[in-house]
């Protein structure tokens, strides 16, 4: 295993600059993927708006966390 080290400036730089980023596809969907993606969302029972709320429970609760889990 190698030692823990502390990030020099260049690579914090690097970090910086890379997650500003925008990040997109290597390639579209082939025509067999978009088929195979549409028919698995018209076979889910998932309820999209049910989902919709979970979310914005979620992300709620998390932004209320104090503690080990707190984000600064």
């Amino acid at each position: 295993m190698t030692p823990e080290t502390e990030p020099n400036k260049s690579t914090k730089e690097a970090e910086r600059a890379e997650a500003v980023q925008t990040h997109s596809p290597d390639r579209p969907p082939t025509a067999e993927e978009a088929e195979a993606a549409e028919r698995a969302k018209a076979s889910s029972d998932v309820d999209q708006e049910e989902v919709a709320k979970h979310f914005e429970e979620m992300t709620e609760l998390g932004a209320q966390v104090k503690g080990e889990g707190e984000i600064k």
